[in-house]
This record gives C-alpha cells, structure tokens and sequence, in this order.
C-alpha cells in the first residue's frame, strides 16, 4: 500500500487514468508557470518531485521516477484536464495609507473588474482585504476587514448579488513584500479579489 505525503508547494495535480491516485502522480505547473514541490513516501522509498511534468508511478510498494512533457500530460489526460474548473480570476487593488481609499490605479480598475463580472454568468468574489505594518496587528486586522467591505460594496454596485459575496480581512499576515514592523509598504496594502 503506497501512502502520499505532501510537502508545502506552489501548485500540484495528481491525477490517474485507471489506477488509484495514489500510484501515479504527476507535477504540474501553475498557470503562471511555477511549480512547488511534492513528496511520495512509499514502502520501497520516497521520491521528492520538484520539476515540472515530473512524476512517481507507486508499483508493488516501489516508487519509480518518471518523466512527461507538456505533450504527453496533453496526449494522455487532456479530457480530465478540460474538465477541470476554470480557474478564479484575481485583481488586486490597493489603498492610501491607513485608510479604505483607493489609490487612483486601483480606481482605474474597476471597470474592467465590473465588465469580467459581467461575462460571469453566475458570478461569485471572494474579497480578501490585507495591510502593510504599520500600526497594531489588532488595528490592522479591523482594517483589512473595512477594506474588504469596501471591495464588496464595489461589487454590488457591479451588480453582483451580496450572497454571491464572501469577505474576510487578514490583516498584515500575508505580505506580498516582506518588511520590518512598522515600515509602510504601498502594495501590502492591497485587496484580492476572485471572481469565479
């Protein structure tokens, strides 16, 4: 019996044709091209997968290393590929310092987040408002949460239904720049928004 470990990664996929996922495990990469890594524990060993189109195939309790190309995953899993759904699309805006104000790019924006809304036809956004450092985390989290309603009232003058709507605010936890605490980071201060 083989058993799958995951290590952290960026993206992965394991997929089977007839076989148990667990026997053979390709690593695919994102659609921005990166990849993370994946380990496969077996009782014959364990195989650290870390390239794109790598892959374990689990025979027996031996794990055996194989290698694929964009073609071949085409060849062999594009039904199962094409099946898969679309994946979120995500914008980022950003706010003035301390505040739920966009900052004028960001206002730029909206009109092309409004009309991909529109060519959704059953839209949903999920709305994650995030700070740079400055200030207390507990400040910070508030914020975030404000700047996320902020980003759902925007939607729903879109015209996306408010149930369609899920919000929450991280606060500084999830930087995109790194920085001391304390340090003003103009694109920390940001929101996400998905729509799928």
């Amino acid at each position: 019996m083989s058993s799958l470990r995951i290590v952290p990664c960026v993206v992965w996929l394991a997929l089977a044709a007839c076989s148990r996922v667990s026997d053979h495990v390709l690593l695919l990469p994102g659609p921005d091209g990166r990849v993370g890594a994946l380990s496969v524990a077996a009782a014959g060993g364990e195989i650290l997968l870390s390239e794109p189109y790598s892959g374990v195939d689990v025979r027996g309790g031996m794990p055996r290393r194989l290698t694929s190309s964009p073609r071949m995953v085409r060849d062999a899993y594009g039904r199962l590929l094409d099946l898969q759904p679309a994946r979120p699309r995500v914008y980022v805006v950003h706010f003035e310092t301390g505040t739920t104000i966009l900052t004028p790019e960001s206002r730029s924006k909206l009109p092309m987040i409004r009309d991909q809304l529109a060519s959704l036809p059953a839209p949903e956004a999920i709305v994650i408002g995030h700070t740079d450092r400055v200030g207390s985390s507990e400040a910070n989290d508030r914020l975030s949460l404000r700047r996320a309603e902020a980003g759902r009232e925007q939607l729903i003058q879109a015209g996306v239904a408010p149930a369609a709507i899920s919000v929450v605010g991280r606060g500084e936890r999830e930087p995109v720049v790194f920085t001391e605490d304390g340090v003003a980071e103009p694109r920390n201060r940001r929101v996400e928004i998905k729509l799928r």
